[in-house]
């Protein structure tokens, strides 16, 4: 959020817009010394973070409009590690799992002011723990990335900042509804004002992805926000730029260090800035209901994947750009069944948290009619496989089509839902051949890329996507 809050500040206007405003940030001492801290690789890199802080909003609007009632956690209730390259031209977003179960450093109790030891637990606590310095200290000593400058939002700015651009366009392939967060989408392309968009990044309850399809989102709307940023005139036009950055950047947070004199030095760098040229990823975990006794349901991360992705930004090289290898086996003739017409149950036999859901989501861009709720295989196998019941072979042999390699299991008394059970040689699918096929829906994003960690070693590979692959067409 905060990187697109930048990139309206860069056109002309922009600078002197800046000129006027930048005084107007709230500071905070979030960036402390100490030769603990990871080394200095010369990037820029900048921690967003977004509060539940409902200050200054009546309790009505927080029930009734936003759907944020209830006492504020005084945690973080997002975390975007935001990379930008040294000309400005690329930018990197990482997303950090809310939930994740950390080391958290040793501070002082601002209450109390005693000495707290180091212990583990969920990184968003770390700020009601210690406030923003404990926080990027947090994130500091899990990713390994050194933190540069520090950005806050809470709801309030958020939801003016959007309502002062005009609403953002949204859009999904299918319906999406939380009736804890007042999410109620339609298919398609929808456009959505403050309160809209800030239940369409809030929301954790459209489907049984929880955190990581939210972070997801968060992810599509800030590709979304940062294309339609640099295509609206608002870029041409100072005194609509100004009625922006006047509503954002009033209820932003930022460190010290972070200066206006900084900023204008970021607007003149991110004038090349696109969705094209920023990549987004989310920290790969391995389990996401990990128990933990007075911390409850936490997230684990997938050490040596987290490491490769979080070696690869601090070496500053982009995430996306070098596709996957193809699957070598040949695929197979299609059945006679279209695409749309065959009913997909994904099951993850590979262990890795939250391939399902990718899975299921590929399959529905190739235009197979999937359940949306994929689930975990009863054991961790090396092949792909199609399950389905004799009576449907012509369905299977077009699934099977679009996965070139998987092993054909006929499972008599199935029924008509088909089962891809997802093995470790899972390479995505293909496009059917023979059968005709539905469309993929035109709102859906294209398939992640991937590109080989920074050791010349064999290792886990970081997934990432452009903007322009995860926003609206």
């Amino acid at each position: 959020m905060g990187l697109s809050l930048a990139v309206l500040a860069t056109s002309c206007g922009g600078w002197m817009v800046l000129h006027g405003l930048g005084d107007a940030i709230q500071r905070v001492d979030a960036i402390g010394g100490g030769s603990d801290r990871p080394a200095d690789e010369g990037l820029t890199t900048f921690l967003v973070a977004g509060t539940d802080e409902r200050e200054g909003i009546p309790e009505n609007t927080l029930k009734n409009v936003l759907h944020a009632g209830g006492e504020s956690c005084h945690c973080t209730d997002t975390l975007m590690v935001v990379q930008l390259a040294g000309n400005g031209g690329r930018a990197t977003v990482v997303s950090i799992p809310r939930d994740s179960y950390v080391e958290i450093p040793a501070h002082q109790d601002p209450a109390t002011h005693r000495q707290v030891p180091a212990a583990n637990g969920k990184i968003n606590a770390a700020y009601g723990m210690g406030g923003a310095p404990l926080t990027v200290r947090t994130v500091e000593q899990a990713t390994g990335l050194r933190i540069d400058h520090y950005l806050q939002i809470n709801f309030l700015g958020f939801v003016s900042a959007v309502d002062a651009l005009g609403g953002v366009e949204v859009c999904t392939a299918k319906p999406l509804k939380d009736p804890y967060s007042g999410l109620d989408l339609p298919a398609g392309t929808s456009r959505l004002d403050g309160a809209g968009a800030l239940k369409y990044v809030r929301a954790r309850h459209v489907d049984g992805s929880s955190d990581l399809g939210r972070m997801r989102r968060q992810q599509r709307f800030v590709a979304q926000l940062l294309r339609q940023a640099t295509a609206q005139d608002v870029m041409l036009d100072p005194a609509r730029l100004g009625t922006v950055l006047d509503s954002a950047l009033k209820a932003v947070k930022a460190d010290k260090g972070l200066s206006t004199a900084a900023l204008l030095d970021f607007a003149s760098r991110l004038k090349d800035l696109s969705a094209a040229s920023a990549d987004f990823a989310t920290v790969p975990v391995s389990d996401v209901d990990h128990q933990v006794p007075g911390w409850g349901s936490t997230v684990l991360w997938d050490t040596k994947a987290a490491k490769a992705l979080f070696d690869t930004v601090r070496q500053g090289k982009p995430l996306t750009g070098h596709a996957a290898p193809a699957p070598s086996a040949s695929p197979a003739a299609a059945g006679t069944v279209p695409a749309g017409q065959i009913r997909v149950q994904v099951l993850n036999g590979t262990g890795l948290t939250g391939l399902g859901f990718r899975v299921d989501e590929e399959l529905r861009r190739a235009g197979f009619a999937t359940t949306g709720t994929p689930s975990n295989a009863d054991a961790v196998t090396t092949r792909t496989a199609v399950r389905y019941d004799p009576r449907w072979d012509e369905s299977a042999k077009t699934l099977a089509a679009a996965l070139p390699g998987a092993e054909l299991v006929p499972v008599p008394g199935l029924g008509a839902t088909l089962q891809v059970v997802v093995g470790g040689d899972y390479r995505g699918p293909a496009a059917p051949s023979g059968a005709p096929s539905a469309p993929a829906p035109a709102a859906a994003p294209a398939s992640p890329s991937t590109s080989a960690p920074s050791s010349a070693s064999p290792g886990p590979t970081v997934v990432a996507e452009t903007g322009s692959e995860i926003s609206c067409g």
